[in-house]
């Protein structure tokens, strides 16, 4: 940062009272965005079903287990492949598959096998869910099941889309009309886009609201961690951006925390939007942050937030906008705050990041972490629910686990440096991918621990690069080589749900893809 950055802040204080209350008001609407990002692990749900029947069913016919209600079998349920057989009140005798059903001509005594002829129809009449869960799901409201499966897959990664769309679009908006007022837009558009999904009327309508709710989520994380960057000194910098992962990861434990105790999805999604009214509320308080003021030539509104910050903090003697405009001008490879970015992306552009062998290996390199995090961490915060045991808990700890891990994140960096500490947990999250396949699946207890180990191992790399990255690049295209890794960043995120997908081909098949993209880098 620039030498009027570091005056301002020796003069009042890297992390004073007023910056601690900044901090953790704005680092509260992040667990807002953890919250939607997540959402849909239980929201899309979709539980077991069959063909719905034309009647009055009379008795059900499960392998050996005989019921008067096909709810009666669902505990029985072990695979896709099962069918149920249903005698009617008419004595027609029906098989139920998950994706259509079959009559059979000769009506005789009602068995689960059958070699005769059988007359096979499509599942006009819907379907039949298991609601021993979740009362109701996106999947049970419209039918997105069989040839309309393919919508339910594209929820979390259109979500996705709009995270990618939403960080472009609002960290330009951001750096034009300044951090508060995104800030201020994106905090009331996640609760009124949140509380609007839970109102949809179809498919479309809920992913394009989400779409929008995507946007705005991604568009406040990304301005949170440049508006509270400008408010904090270097000394407290690393901790404080490092920490604003924690709140995120505060939501995901919500998300779990409110999918167990609510199991019908439109009430899921209210309950979830309401944790953003609290800042809603208050975020109106939120100062403009004076680097920004200060690249507008702002300079009376730049001083009395600095006035502001130097009551909060009892600082008797603060610091001057002329004094820190002096230091600019004394030192012009530093420039106002914003400058160097303005300048960069007016002068510079993406071939400048490959100028030279050594600055084009270190982008790739640089590029291929950021993806590779992203895609590990959402693809361990994704397939959580899928490990056997209980899915609300086995969320719940996979967000709990990345609490101490920016902990330690921090204090290695301060000891280790960043590569000898970016390198160890990259290559151990990727063991631990290797680990996780030679697990029997019956051992869901260590499973889930690795995991969970997993999940803090790539926690760690993924909090750190976007330190790491600023650090890395000269100030005329460090903005640009920031940006660049934030939007492979959100390609990965796009990735992620598909990734998370390829389950239904081999159970192993998520952790070797990503395994291998953590190991490409080192190539």
């Amino acid at each position: 940062m620039a030498l009027s950055s570091e005056r301002l802040f020796d003069s009042l204080g890297h992390f004073g009272r007023f910056q601690a209350c900044v901090y953790f008001a704005s680092v509260f609407q992040a667990m807002s965005c953890g919250i939607h990002y997540l959402a849909s692990v239980f929201m899309a749900v979709t539980p077991n079903f069959v063909c719905g029947f034309p009647g009055n069913v009379s008795s059900v016919l499960f392998h050996n287990s005989s019921a008067s209600s096909i709810e009666d079998i669902w505990t029985l349920w072990t695979s896709t492949e099962n069918y149920v057989v249903v005698q009617l009140g008419n004595g027609e005798i029906w098989e139920l598959d998950q994706c259509s059903r079959s009559k059979r001509e000769v009506s005789l005594d009602l068995a689960y096998e059958y070699k005769g002829n059988k007359s096979v129809f499509p599942c006009s009449d819907g379907f039949l869910y298991d609601d021993t869960k979740w009362k109701s799901t996106v999947v049970t409201q419209w039918d997105l099941v069989c040839d309309r499966e393919w919508l339910a897959k594209l929820i979390q990664p259109m979500f996705m889309l709009g995270v990618l769309i939403g960080a472009v679009i609002f960290g330009d908006i951001a750096d034009r009309l300044g951090r508060q007022r995104v800030i201020w837009f994106t905090s009331a558009g996640q609760f009124v886009f949140g509380i609007a999904v839970a109102f949809t009327f179809d498919y479309y309508s809920f992913v394009i609201v989400r779409f929008l709710l995507a946007m705005v989520s991604s568009g406040y994380l990304v301005v949170a961690f440049v508006y509270v960057t400008e408010f904090v000194g270097i000394k407290a910098r690393t901790w404080a951006s490092m920490h604003v992962h924690a709140f995120f990861a505060m939501g995901i434990m919500i998300v779990a925390l409110v999918g167990f105790l609510v199991r019908t999805w439109w009430v899921y999604q209210i309950f979830l939007s309401i944790a953003t009214i609290p800042f809603v509320l208050c975020c109106w308080m939120l100062p403009e942050t004076p680097f920004w003021l200060l690249s507008e030539e702002r300079y009376e509104d730049a001083q009395k937030v600095i006035d502001t910050m130097a009551r909060w903090n009892k600082v008797s003697t603060p610091c001057k906008v002329s004094e820190l405009c002096s230091v600019q001008q004394d030192d012009p490879a530093s420039g106002r705050m914003g400058d160097d970015d303005t300048s960069s992306a007016k002068k510079h552009n993406i071939l400048d990041l490959f100028c030279n062998w050594q600055i084009a290996r270190r982008t790739i390199t640089v590029w291929l972490i950021w993806f590779t995090g992203s895609l590990g961490y959402y693809v361990f915060s994704l397939s959580s629910v899928s490990l056997g045991g209980n899915e609300y808990l086995n969320l719940f700890l996979i967000g709990a686990v990345e609490l101490p891990c920016y902990i330690i994140a921090c204090v290695a960096m301060d000891k280790l440096g960043r590569r000898n500490t970016l390198i160890p947990f990259l290559i151990l999250s990727a063991l631990i991918c290797v680990l996780i396949m030679f697990i029997p699946q019956d051992f869901n207890i260590l499973i889930i621990l690795a995991n969970m180990a997993g999940k803090f191992s790539i926690g760690v790399a993924f909090g750190l690069i976007y330190l790491y990255t600023a650090e890395l690049y000269p100030t005329i295209v460090r903005s640009l080589a920031v940006g660049s890794g934030s939007m492979m960043c959100r390609v990965g995120s796009v990735v992620a749900p598909f990734c998370v997908y390829l389950r239904s081909v081999w159970i192993f098949m998520p952790l070797i893809y990503s395994q291998a993209r953590s190991k490409l880098w080192l190539a």
